[in-house]
C-alpha cells in the first residue's frame, strides 16, 4: 500500500525516537510485549484533552482510538481521493465505503460544480466560483 510522504516522515521519526520491539513491532509496552487494548484506550483518553479543542473534548469526536480510522478515511474522501482507491486502502468494497462514509463528505459543492463545468468543456464558471 503506498504511503504519502508526510506519513512516511512521521513513521521514520517514530522509529528514530523509539525504535521497534525485539520482534519488530512498532509499539510495545514497557516490558517489550504487545500493548494491551486497554492501554491504548487509557492513553487515548489522556491524549484527547491536549489534542482537541474544549468543545471537541466534550463531544464524541474521536472518543476511541478506532475512531481515528474513520477520521482518516473521511479525510481522504473529503480531499478528493477517488472512492475505489480509498476503499482499497481502507479494506472496504466501494459499496461499503460509500454506504458508511458518503455522508462524511462535506463542503465540496463549488468544487464539484466547477469540475462538471470543466468536464462539459466550459472555461467560465457560471456557478459563481
Amino acid at each position: 500500500m503506498p504511503i504519502p510522504p508526510p506519513l512516511v516522515r512521521m513513521l521514520r521519526e517514530h522509529l528514530e525516537e523509539s525504535g521497534t520491539a525485539e520482534d519488530g513491532r512498532l509499539f510495545a509496552n514497557e516490558r517489550g510485549n504487545a500493548v494491551a487494548a486497554s492501554s491504548y484506550s487509557r492513553v487515548w483518553k489522556r491524549a484527547r484533552e491536549p489534542a482537541l479543542l474544549p468543545e471537541q473534548v466534550s463531544s464524541v469526536l474521536a472518543a476511541r482510538p478506532y475512531d481515528l480510522r474513520h477520521a482518516g478515511v473521511s479525510r481522504w474522501l473529503d480531499s478528493g481521493v477517488p472512492a475505489p482507491e480509498v476503499a482499497a486502502r481502507a479494506g472496504h468494497s466501494v459499496d461499503v465505503l460509500l454506504k458508511i462514509y458518503a455522508k462524511c463528505v462535506d463542503g465540496q459543492e463549488q468544487e464539484t460544480n466547477d469540475r462538471i463545468v470543466r468536464g462539459l468543456g466550459e472555461e467560465d464558471d457560471e456557478w459563481g466560483g
